[in-house]
């Protein structure tokens, strides 16, 4: 009998501290019509010394357990998307899976940019197929604003702080992963990228120091990005043996307003199929697919039955795309 991954549990985590554009104005080179008009963001969560990629995807981890109503003791495996680890090793997912006390799970990392957590939807859910797996969590956690050069606004405007989690159950019935398409373009990798070190001088003109930078050609992201979304988006949806009229709800990464707009255009979805947040948050990079999914459902967008396209796209470059059948709602509060 074919088994699914369905999605018995999502939660999400996002720091308190609110930077609005009118904030970063105050020490970058930028305005807040320049940020909206040419992203859509308005405010993003930053998060503060005493927080870690680690400590937010525990966060997003106990909720989504909680609401999915698993032990953390019965999960068979950890899965992390992430590219800003606290560090080499051991990796996030270790120190997850000790954090909630998942003792007999595996646990391992994976770096596939802004597109791991699809990445990672499709990893664990390969496991549950094969027999390998009853229970697997899969968590997209990213600590970006450590890596921003404030200096540089075709960057820092764009990315928050956050993670989000699903916990995936072994069913008979046709439920979570239905598709799934992955590809990878390493040719075009220095297009968007976190290396260094570089020589950088703090706000002040002083204070001179070696970091690793995020950086970005935004136009050839953009151009990427655009075109990919809505090619990864279609080959999901035909692999999974439908089409774009039985989908009912298009989860996009929350990168840039335009290119939703654009990607969505592409695939004629109407505004209401489409879920954006990225007003609110920026760019989560790995939490944004299942910050999206907390919030829709939690709004009563997302419901039991419907058909749901997840997207992702990043450094790599990568992308993917997931089909998605929605058939657990979020426990109440």
């Amino acid at each position: 009998m074919l088994r699914y991954a369905a999605i018995s549990g999502t939660g999400m985590y996002v720091p308190d501290r609110i930077v609005t554009n009118e904030e970063l104005s105050t020490f970058v080179d930028t305005s807040d019509e320049w940020i909206r008009s040419r992203t859509g963001i308005a405010e993003r969560r930053i998060a503060d010394s005493t927080e870690t990629s680690v400590s937010m995807a525990v966060a997003a981890a106990r909720t989504a357990c909680e609401r999915g109503g698993v032990d953390p003791s019965d999960l068979d495996l950890v899965i992390v998307a992430t590219y800003t680890p606290d560090q080499h090793m051991p990796s996030v997912a270790s120190l997850v899976q000790n954090e909630l006390g998942a003792l007999r799970a595996g646990a391992f990392d994976l770096n596939a940019a802004c597109s791991g957590f699809v990445y990672a939807l499709s990893v664990g859910s390969q496991f549950i197929r094969a027999g390998t797996a009853e229970k697997v969590l899969v968590v997209g956690a990213d600590f970006v604003s450590r890596f921003l050069d404030f200096t540089d606004r075709s960057t820092c405007v764009l990315f928050g702080d956050g993670a989000g989690a699903a916990v995936l159950t072994a069913s008979d019935e046709p439920a979570g992963l239905l598709a799934a398409d992955l590809g990878s373009d390493g040719s075009a990798g220095q297009h968007l990228t976190l290396g260094g070190p570089e020589r950088y001088v703090d706000l002040n003109g002083s204070n001179a120091v070696e970091r690793a930078f995020m950086r970005m050609n935004g136009p050839e992201v953009y151009r990427f990005a655009v075109k990919v979304m809505g090619e990864t988006a279609t080959h999901a949806v035909h692999k999974a043996g439908l089409t774009f009229e039985d989908i009912d709800l298009f989860i996009p990464h929350q990168a840039n307003l335009r290119i939703i707009n654009a990607a969505a255009k592409r695939l004629e979805l109407p505004r209401e199929k489409v879920w954006v947040n990225v007003d609110r948050y920026g760019n989560t990079s790995n939490a944004s697919v299942p910050i999206c999914l907390v919030e829709a459902e939690a709004d009563g967008v997302l419901s039991d039955g419907m058909n749901v396209v997840l997207v992702g796209f990043g450094g790599g470059l990568t992308w993917a795309a997931a089909v998605v059948r929605w058939t657990r709602g979020l426990l109440d509060d």
